[in-house]
């Protein structure tokens, strides 16, 4: 019996014992928590939500289209004397091209001259003896058949005086055609005939297109929904388009000047024209450029850069960087993208901070560090 009472006495013991270890353990453990230290703050670079005017921008790919084009077909056929440019050559209106043998026309023109030279005073007498013989009808001295003969005569040498002018006129026609002019101030093509060859008239093809670039198109196409804003803006003034020719910091500017009067169902686009100087010959025809339309400027828009507005399931948001320094998930409106730059429709106040790089790390009551763009995590530690 006492054997059994110790052996009691002794499990008694032995119980507290492990209860009071696993308090102490407990206590421990609850301590060393709450000495625990807090996690460190989050690194981000931001930026402030501020207001500035945006202008409103229709952006498109362009292609640059001569302002006219002429393509040089000899209206005689000949010799090709002489080329008076050379291929890829920037010529003046009115500057010689080509000469065409001029030989044969001159001689056909001496011979048109001449005829009408000899048929116009074959014609002045038959119109003196039709005078004459005028007379002499009146007097009865001849019979009325003379008299019409005479007067049948001299109309006929008239007629023919006529027809030899005429003549003149084209036979000096073709001879100009051997002397050929630049019709337009602009950029000469390929040579296709040289020196010596024989040309036709009117020819299947041209001997050289000209290209006139001083003014200059640009072409380019947008969606039809832009089209009722863009007749709307027109037609409260001009407007202006600059062409950017991509790789480079070249832009040249210029103005609306034409809009189609078809949709093409086939894209659901409209296809306009903007003219440009182009007095430096910047633009080429056939280049590609980025077309940049301007239509209004929107007044006192907010705007934050564009790499702090974040997409998510619920559309688009921002972390905004609290006064302690926590950060706000905050939904947003975004509009129109300008310079690497949104404007926010709603959802930001100007002066507020916004997260710009770093949002990986962040959920919504996150305690950040503000570090300088461009500075590497390890010295904001």
């Amino acid at each position: 019996m006492n054997n059994l009472i110790k052996c009691i006495s002794r499990c008694v013991i032995f119980v507290s014992l492990v209860l009071g270890l696993s308090a102490l353990i407990i206590s421990c453990s609850s301590g060393k928590k709450e000495n625990q230290v807090p996690a460190k703050a989050v690194p981000v670079t931001v930026a402030t939500a501020i207001q500035r005017d945006v202008p409103v921008q229709v952006h498109a790919i362009g292609n640059a289209e001569a302002y006219s084009t002429v393509s040089v077909k000899p209206q005689i056929g000949g010799e090709l004397s002489r080329v008076y440019f050379k291929g890829g050559q920037y010529v003046k209106k009115g500057a010689m091209l080509f000469l065409i043998d001029p030989r044969p026309y001159e001689a056909a023109l001496r011979q048109a001259e001449a005829n009408l030279v000899r048929d116009t005073v074959q014609a002045e007498n038959a119109s003196v003896d039709a005078q004459r013989y005028a007379e002499l009808f009146k007097k009865g001295y001849v019979a009325r058949e003379q008299y019409d003969q005479m007067r049948t005569n001299a109309d006929a040498l008239e007629a023919v005086v006529k027809a030899d002018k005429a003549a003149v006129e084209n036979a000096r026609l073709q001879l100009g055609y051997c002397y050929i002019r630049n019709p337009i101030d602009g950029l000469t093509g390929s040579l296709i005939v040289n020196q010596g060859n024989i040309v036709k008239a009117n020819p299947d093809t041209a001997i050289v297109v000209i290209n006139q670039i001083i003014p200059i198109y640009v072409d380019f196409s947008v969606p039809e929904e832009e089209l009722p804003d863009i007749k709307r803006y027109m037609a409260a003034g001009k407007l202006k388009v600059e062409a950017v020719i991509p790789n480079t910091e070249t832009k040249v500017g210029g103005e609306l000047t034409f809009i189609d009067n078809t949709v093409n169902t086939a894209t659901g686009t409209i296809m306009l024209k903007a003219t440009f100087p182009n007095k430096d010959r910047t633009l080429w025809p056939g280049q590609f450029v980025d077309v940049v339309l301007t239509l209004t400027t929107q007044p006192n828009a907010v705007v934050v850069p564009s790499q702090a507005v974040q997409t998510g399931q619920a559309g688009s948001y921002v972390f905004i960087v609290k006064p302690d320094l926590t950060v706000e998930l905050r939904q947003v409106a975004s509009g129109r993208t300008y310079d690497r730059e949104v404007v926010i429709e709603k959802g930001i106040q100007t002066g507020e901070k916004v997260v710009t790089d770093g949002q990986l790390q962040l959920l919504p009551g996150t305690k950040v560090e503000i570090k300088k763009a461009g500075m590497p995590e390890s010295s904001v530690r």
